[in-house]
């Protein structure tokens, strides 16, 4: 690399392989040069270097100091008095080592090195100690949203395995997963080397999006380089002199490839090596060449500069820098004891101890005379020194405050951020943490940088989109600010006292400047600038620096309004990149990426000086802070920092960044205050007012002239108007400046043609990519579409400005249009014999217009303005006839040919042809005339050219390196006034029916037309004119892939398909209308078939299999066949036969044709086949075609009467009609009508959307439920009293629901969630459970979001499903942690428990049969679906082989469940397994599903009356409720009041609210739970007496063994053996009947229980499960029992369960006898008697008791 040359010395020295001095000289060592150097013998080992290399020194005995010196351990004498004064005075440290610490105050730290700091320095990052003491600190905790890595530094969580080493240990990208699925770009996208998509219209632009150039390479037919410029093979532009000189330049190296030896220069050396060097470097005592050839055969002209501790002599000769002012004529010219050297005259009685010597910092005696002395460091910034008695101060500038050690400054305020952009986010780092965070991300390409501290906002620029955005420092309110006019805005600068916005765009050469919002935007300067990169503000001084590695790379400084420019540098620059400003120091730095080096001078560019310059690679941009400079590059893409002074201590801040760009240190002495200039007011400036070095300028928006000093001309009256293809820009002719200045539009794409009014101030414009004429403003305000349909390549503009007339040219089509200047009344003039025409010129005045035609016959044709009287003024020499003008005042019209490479002119009727301009025209292409001059555009030279418009002398360029220019004309307000017309040939009227050019007039309307699909539009032609010219349907919507179309001709609608947007709509055939009538369930709908008549519309998917039909609105849509079909396409309708026909059938009488592969529509015989004739050609994407005559009866079909009278769907067939409901209803009794919905159906999500399968019908098809704002749903549930779906978005982290026609969605919980897998519907208490899995939470809330409250919160590890059983008071969830289980816990989340945590993998779905009482499954990691009981026991395996379960659902004897990698949804016989089906098939990404039945959502208990008398949240549990308050009040009063003396002895009342309850109704349920107290003891005491008597009859002492059937599985495969003991006669009196059963050797015991023991009951069909028999004292009956009316019978054999465990399991079954309906027996009184039982607080326990 190479280093600054800046010397040319000379010293005392002899070429001699043997050197040898005189008597009196010192030889010293040979240098490397083989140069010998002779110094004065005395100055041999006087302690200072003044060979150089110290040879004088070596060797030396070490100086003997005296009694007021410190002896340094190097043998260094310095003053005592320095001694542990913080300076490293020895250069050893040994003069401040064992130093005694000093007492802080209270409001400091002690640093171990007996410093004392601010307390708040502690810990702020910063090494303010010395030895680091103050930042030994605990490492912050990461937040939730940030990842850990390694090391302890915390990073945004989604950078965890992004491709990106976000840590600086690596530790982000480690244990990623393997399969991460590589990028794929879609059609309209571009995929950059490195896998990143970008846009496709960047691909080759000449801009580096993809940030290493691999959208620039392979660019054959770009040219984006300058002259004077090479590219390399990747697109990246170098200076041409770059090319083989030896350096890799190239980011591929390709500038090094191929390179001959006669590459170099005038003024540049040839290398051995052949690379090539400033001549300048010959033999400079340095090795530029790497091989020494440089310096080869070299005359011994100078050595190199002296050492860093010798000065150099005026004569060129190095001297010991002791020497310097010592009274002594050392160099022999006087240039050491120079006043120059700040020597004084000797007086005798220098000394340091008085006054110091007169030094402002250290003193030092030299040989009996003063030399003063800064201290270690005493250059640092912000840092002033001040002479005091005996010694000196140091001091600060404002906003800085002295270090401990009394000689550094550090800054007030805030740590300091590094602020940094990353091409694709903006990020920020500490630089002395490992704090790293994202501020911005999803960026296209961030280049440039800065920031407003006060105002606290970030502005970057973006080169991909170029454009200039904002935001707010922590990210929010992203905005743009400059969108138009930028090429490659590289740099970016802030005044933040005036509120500036500067920028630099190497692309367009200039400096601009805009207000903050980007309003009065005004190029600064333009004149002598190549490609200006850097910029830096100095607000308070009012300049403006940046640099420019241009062919004559430099810096330059201006005052902020553009004036006072000058170069502060221009030699030894290659590649300057990066620049900052020292504001303190009055420095400024910068970096040279081709130098590899970081250099620093004053800010008027005296001093300068290399700080930096190995370990370089590619430096792009740097900035400054106090005392440390931070810099990116681009090659190692880290962040490094280094000393600002010594460009010591280097360290990498980040290194493995994406791609690191522009820093800024954010901090506020980074913008410290200043004086406004333009105070208040603005400085009293209309516009801009710019700052200079004393004053401000007021400045006007760039083509505005200036009014007075102060104001500017709020309009334009005359400029150059030019289209770029990608923009249309202007010049204003009103200024000298000829700035063009891009007219802010919105999507102009490929822009061609221009014109203008200067009557309504409009420029209008073609766009030959989105096939669409314009209009806007002249400063672009009002843009809208004129014509947007039946365009393909409007090539030519032109405005009859007399009648307000717009013609333009298509050379698609072929064809000449006209039409009123908004675009209505707009028609075909000429469609006949033309052959690509170009551009098109008018003269209302004359009445004719003038086109191009530049097809296989080139010619110049006129017409009349109507048309008539049609032309060829010129055919002959023409090749490619481009731009037309007009010169109204001569009469001529003037043509520009870039094929023949002319301008020519000529007689408006041919005659008199010559040629203006014949030479140096490469590709002309506009041309316009305006005042004595024509300009033009020309594609190859990318300029905009004049001359003389009579003799073609005087050219003159305006504007070079401008791509893509295509139109130019001249705004200006001088157009020829016009006469009167005849109106028949300057007015066009409304036409019913179809236009006659002809004649002018309008035909009546016949209603015969063709209309076809083109995927993008649908367009019609009509029959009844003598061209065939297609006109698209107007429809006001983006159309994708339009395949089929139909069309209702009695109400004048088409109807299409879109199978990319996957919708059916319809709109009028004028464009009105529209409307989406099928927007779900449709995946390719290739065939559509309208019955105009029936009023129904049907269509095929192929995606789908199915032919499906519904109303014209889209309503009552049902599945007609769905079996056996494989990719149904075309389909058709038999109206009088009630017949569809698919499959190839397009129409019964239009004899018409499309062809895809020629794109063409023809016409033929439909009998025959012959006579066929092309109706319309190049026609890409053509698609259906349909033939319409409105005038032609509908005909009948038997539905067309009343619907047929069904109520639903009337569906005609070849012998009548036959009613139908919507998909998924059955039809009731009378054949007519229909129910509203299935009765029984699932439900099921799949992320975007919701739908519903009906059970009540065979076919099993899906039908989407149009919820709105759909993006990933995971849960569902349903809620059958008030018929709602609620579900989980984990995209938006919300719950909402809505009802089951999609309507009336609202937002549940909205806040606080972060993964929520799972959803469980209380439809008793009304509450919502709900599992979240990125909180490890299960939460409860009322239906409505109100009352939420966490119910469990620990021991959660990834909670996934759950499910309640109200009746019984149970809740149940997955757990798919690291240990898997499934728990129970009561509603309340009380008495939790694990029923399986063995042998599980992935338990997703879970769902409850609340009929067989039995928990079922799945597990999509051992691939299973699994049951057991309630409590966990009875396990069994239902299914083993399934790939991927995740939900599961029953209803009746059917087990449901969705499959992630089948996509189906598939069914299983709950009780065998087996009887797999598939009930849906093909669908992507499946997820919860649930059914929705009457028998489903059954049972009631405490809380399902009043919310069981609770405020808020009532919790039925298994014998009780319990009533709880939400987790954050909601200003309601939430009781804590308990009752503990409750009814019938068995509830607990847990918060039971007092006041919920009002006295009198509090009495009441006292009293009824009495009496029915009495009532039941003495029923207890009646059965205790019929025990006794019947005690012998019943009692059987033999009893072993009673053997059950298990009711959960109605089968005997499973038992289960029952210790039982000899019960009381009384119960077996009561509770059940002995039989022997014959079907088995053993004893069987059944079990009938009498109806009468429900006591409370008055539901005879509803009996409860079995309860534990358990004896205690005398075997008394504890608890009842209720059971199905039918026999119950279970089994049990010996060695299913032990004693223990069946004593376990019988206890957890709770009475079911206490859930009695006590409201329907007795109906008064409901309010004050919840619809439950009691449980006996207190049992007897024995006989007497009783």
């Amino acid at each position: 690399e190479r280093r600054e040359k800046s010397w040319d010395l000379l010293k005392l020295t002899l070429s001699s392989t043997e050197c040898s001095c005189g008597r009196n000289h010192f030889t010293c060592a040979v240098s490397a040069f083989g140069e010998c150097t002779c110094i004065p013998a005395q100055w041999q080992c006087d302690g200072d270097n003044d060979c150089g290399d110290h040879s004088d020194e070596d060797g030396c005995m070490l100086p003997t100091c005296s009694p007021l010196d410190f002896h340094c351990d190097n043998g260094k004498c310095i003053r005592r008095s320095w001694v542990c004064d913080g300076d490293n005075d020895c250069e050893d440290d040994s003069d401040e080592q064992d130093c005694p610490p000093r007492e802080c105050e209270e409001d400091e730290f002690s640093c171990q090195n007996g410093y004392c700091i601010r307390s708040l320095w502690h810990c702020d990052g910063d090494n303010d100690c010395g030895d680091n003491s103050d930042e030994q600190c605990d490492m912050r905790k990461c937040s939730e949203k940030e990842f850990r890595c390694s090391d302890g530094s915390c990073i945004a969580e989604h950078w965890f395995c992004d491709g990106d080493t976000d840590c600086k240990d690596g530790s982000d990208e480690e244990n990623c997963p393997s399969d991460v699925p590589a990028a794929t770009c879609s059609l309209e996208e571009f995929q950059c080397a490195y896998g990143r998509c970008i846009l496709d219209i960047y691909h080759c632009d000449g801009d580096d999006d993809c940030g290493d150039w691999s959208d620039e390479s392979d660019c054959s037919s770009h040219q984006p380089c300058r002259s004077g410029e090479f590219m390399c093979n990747s697109g990246l532009c170098i200076n041409a002199g770059w090319r083989c000189d030896g350096d890799f330049d190239c980011d591929d190296q390709s500038d090094e490839r191929n390179c001959t030896t006669s590459m170099c220069t005038a003024d540049q050396f040839r290398c051995k090596s052949g690379r090539c060097v400033r001549l300048s470097w010959r033999c400079d005592g340095e090795d530029d060449c790497s091989d020494n050839s440089d310096e080869e055969n070299c005359e011994n002209t100078g050595t190199p500069q002296c050492a860093p501790d010798q000065f150099l002599c005026g004569n060129g000769r190095c001297i010991g820098q002791r020497k310097l002012c010592n009274g002594a004529n050392d160099c022999g010219d006087g240039s050491d004891e120079s006043p120059h050297q700040n020597c004084r005259p000797r007086t005798g009685e220098e000394n340091c101890n008085v006054n110091n010597g007169g030094c402002a910092q250290k003193c030092q005696m030299v040989r009996g005379m003063v030399q003063c002395t800064c201290h270690t460091g005493g250059f640092l910034e912000h840092q002033g020194c001040t002479n005091s008695e005996g010694g000196f101060q140091c001091w600060c500038e404002q906003g800085y405050e002295l270090r401990p050690d009394k000689r550094s400054c550090k800054a007030l305020g805030p740590e300091p951020v590094l602020l940094f952009a990353n091409r694709i986010d903006i990020r920020q780092v500490l630089p002395h943490r490992s704090e790293y965070t994202l501020l911005l991300n999803n960026l296209e390409n961030a280049i440039a940088l800065d920031f407003h501290h006060s105002k606290e906002l970030v502005f970057w620029s973006d080169v991909t989109l170029d454009r200039i955005m904002r935001a707010n420092l922590n990210g929010s309110n992203v905005e743009e600010v400059v969108s138009t006019g930028l090429e490659s805005p590289g740099g970016l600068a802030i005044d933040w006292i005036h509120d500036k916005l500067y920028w630099t765009d190497s692309g367009t050469s200039r400096i601009e400047v805009a207000n903050l919002d980007g309003t009065h935007r005004k190029v600064l300067l333009w004149q002598n600038l190549e490609k200006p990169r850097a910029i830096a503000l100095h607000p308070m001084e009012g300049t403006i620096y940046w640099t420019d590695w241009g062919n004559t790379p430099r810096i330059e400084y201006s005052n902020m309004d553009g004036s006072n420019r000058r170069i502060i540098a221009d030699t030894h620059l290659f590649w300057p990149n990066g620049l900052t400003i020292d504001y303190a120091g009055h420095r400024m730095y910068w970096v040279d990426a081709k130098h590899h080096v970081i250099e620093r001078a004053d800010l008027d560019g005296r001093n300068r000086k290399a700080v930096i310059s190995q370990g370089l690679p590619h430096p792009f941009a740097i900035t400054v802070f106090e005392d440390s400079l931070y810099w990116t590059d681009w090659h190692t893409k880290s962040i490094n920092s280094a000393n600002k002074f010594t460009g010591k201590n280097q360290e990498i801040i980040r290194n493995k960044l994406h791609f690191p760009m522009d820093i800024h240190t954010l901090h506020p002495q980074r913008q410290p205050a200043g004086r406004n200039r333009c105070g208040a007011n603005n400085g009293g400036c209309t516009h801009l007012c710019l700052p200079s070095s004393k004053d401000y300028t007021c400045a006007c928006p760039t083509g505005f002239r200036k009014t007075s000093s102060h104001a500017c001309a709020q309009s334009l009256d005359k400029f150059l108007l030019f289209a770029r293809r990608m923009d249309i820009r202007r010049i204003s002719f009103d200024t000298d400046d000829l700035s063009d200045d891009v007219i802010p539009l919105a999507d102009v794409r490929s822009a061609v043609a221009l014109d203008w009014d200067s009557k309504d101030d409009y420029v209008y414009w073609t766009d030959v990519s989105t096939d669409s004429i314009s209009r806007a403003k002249w400063d672009g305000s009002s843009q809208e579409v004129v014509v947007d349909t039946s365009l393909e390549s409007p090539a030519g503009l032109a405005i009859d400005w007399v009648t307000n007339k717009l013609y333009w040219t298509d050379a698609g089509t072929d064809r000449i249009e006209v039409s009123n200047t908004d675009g209505t009344m707009r028609t075909v003039l000429i469609w006949e014999n033309l052959d690509r025409p170009r551009d098109i010129v008018v003269d209302p005045v004359g009445g004719f217009m003038y086109w191009t035609d530049w097809g296989a016959s080139p010619k110049i044709e006129r017409a009349g303005m109507d048309a008539s009287n049609r032309l060829v003024i010129i055919s002959s020499n023409l090749t490619w006839p481009n731009g037309l003008a007009i010169d109204y005042e001569s009469q001529r019209l003037y043509w520009a040919d870039a094929g023949m490479k002319t301008i020519e002119y000529a007689s408006l009727d041919g005659s008199n042809r010559k040629v203006l301009i014949g030479s140096n025209l490469p590709h002309p292409f506009g041309l316009t005339l305006y005042g004595e001059r024509i300009y033009w555009t020309d594609w190859q030279a990318k300029s905009i050219q004049s001359a003389d418009r009579r003799t073609g002398q005087a050219r003159e360029t305006l504007q070079d390196n401008l791509e893509n220019l295509m139109d130019i004309h001249v705004f200006h307000r001088h157009r020829p006034p016009g006469t009167e017309l005849d109106p028949s040939h300057t007015e066009l009227r409304a036409c019913s029916g179809s236009w006659d050019v002809a004649q002018l007039s309008c035909k009546e309307l016949t209603c015969l037309f063709l209309i076809f699909a083109r995927r993008t539009d649908i367009r019609m032609v009509s029959l009844d004119i003598p061209y065939f010219a297609d006109v698209v349907v107007s429809v006001n919507v983006t159309m994708k892939n339009t395949i089929a179309i139909g069309v209702d001709a009695h109400e004048g609608k088409v109807y299409w398909s879109d199978s990319t947007l996957r919708k059916i709509s319809r709109a009028a055939l004028d464009g009105s209308q529209f409307e989406d009538i099928i927007t779900t369930g449709l995946l390719t709908t290739d065939g559509l078939a309208v019955d105009a008549i029936g009023r129904k519309i049907y269509w095929t998917d192929t995606g789908t299999n199915r032919i499906e039909v519904g109303n014209l609105d889209g309503s009552m849509r049902k599945v007609l066949v769905w079996q056996n079909l494989d990719s149904p396409r075309a389909i058709a309708l038999y109206h009088e036969m009630g017949l569809v026909l698919s499959r190839g059938c397009l129409g019964d009488r239009t004899g018409l044709l499309t062809s895809q592969g020629e794109h063409n529509i023809h016409r033929a015989d439909k009998d025959t086949g012959a006579n066929v004739i092309l109706v319309r050609a190049n026609l890409p994407g053509l698609m259906d075609i349909q033939a319409v005559d409105r005038a032609r009866p509908l005909g009948f079909n038997k539905c067309g009467v009343r619907n047929g009278g069904c109520s639903h769907l009337c569906l005609p067939h070849p012998t009548g009609f036959s009613c139908a409901c919507p998909t998924g209803i059955q039809l009731k009794r009378d054949e007519q009508t229909c129910d509203s919905s299935p009765e029984t159906y699932l439900l099921f999500s799949s992320r975007a959307s919701i739908r519903r399968i009906s059970l009540d019908t065979s076919d099993h098809t899906d039908v989407h439920i149009p919820v709105p704002e759909l993006n990933n749903v995971i849960s569902l549930d349903y809620d059958s009293v008030d018929g709602k779906i609620y579900y989980t978005d984990v995209f938006l982290d919300v719950i909402r629901r809505s009802d089951l026609n999609g309507s009336n969605m609202e937002t549940v919980i909205g806040q606080g969630l972060k993964t929520t897998d799972g959803l469980a519907v209380d439809w008793v208490a009304r509450n919502l459970y709900w599992t979240d899995t990125g909180r490890n939470t299960i939460e409860v809330a009322r239906l409505d979001g109100s009352s939420r409250k966490v119910l469990i919160n620990n021991s959660l590890d990834e909670p996934r499903a759950i499910a309640v059983f109200p009746k019984k008071g149970y809740l149940f969830w997955t757990d798919w942690g690291h240990i898997a289980k499934i728990e129970r816990a009561n509603l309340d989340g009380s008495e939790r428990k694990i029923l399986i945590n063995t042998d599980l993998g992935w338990p997703n779905g879970l769902t409850l049969d609340y009929d067989t009482r039995r928990i079922y499954w799945v597990d999509a990691h051992l691939d299973r679906i699994e049951s057991c009981d309630l409590n966990g026991k009875l396990r069994q395996v239902l299914v083993s082989q399934v790939s991927h379960p995740f939900a599961l659902t029953q209803q009746d004897r059917w087990i449901y469940w969705t499959d992630w990698q089948t996509k189906s949804i598939q069914r299983v016989d709950k009780y065998s397994g087996r009887n797999k089906e598939t009930v849906l098939a093909n669908v992507e990404g499946l997820m919860d599903i649930i059914v929705v039945s009457p028998q489903r959502q059954t049972g009631t208990n405490a809380c399902g009356v009043n919310n069981g008398g609770c405020t808020h949240l009532c919790f039925a549990r298994a014998s009780d409720f319990v009533c709880a308050c939400p987790d954050e009040p909601d200003g309601r009063p939430c009781s804590t009041s308990e009752f503990t003396g409750c009814h019938l002895g068995s509830r607990e009342c847990i918060k039971y609210p007092c006041y919920s309850l009002s006295g009198e109704g509090l009495h009441v349920s006292y009293i009824i739970g009495g009496l029915l107290s009495i009532l039941f003891i003495l029923l207890l005491i009646a059965a205790l007496i019929i025990y006794r008597h019947n005690k012998s009859k019943f009692t059987d002492p033999g009893l072993g063994n009673l053997t059950y059937s298990n009711p959960s599985y109605r089968t005997s495969t499973q038992e289960v053996k029952i210790e039982a003991i000899p019960k009381p006669t009384m119960y077996n009196q009561l509770c059940y009947k002995k039989e022997t059963g014959p079907d088995h050797s053993y004893t069987k015991e059944k079990i009938k229980i009498v109806e009468g023991i429900c006591l409370l009951s008055s539901d005879e069909s509803e009996w409860d499960d079995l309860k534990q028999i358990r004896s205690s004292r005398g075997g008394i009956l504890r608890d009842h029992v209720c059971m199905k009316t039918d026999t119950v019978s279970i089994q049990a054999s010996s060695g299913s369960l032990d004693d223990t465990e069946t004593e376990q399991l019988l206890q957890e079954e709770q009475s079911e006898c206490s859930s009695v309906n006590t409201a329907a027996a007795t109906p008064e009184r409901r309010g004050s008697l919840p619809d439950t039982g009691w449980k006996h607080q207190r049992k007897p326990s024995t006989e007497s008791e009783v």
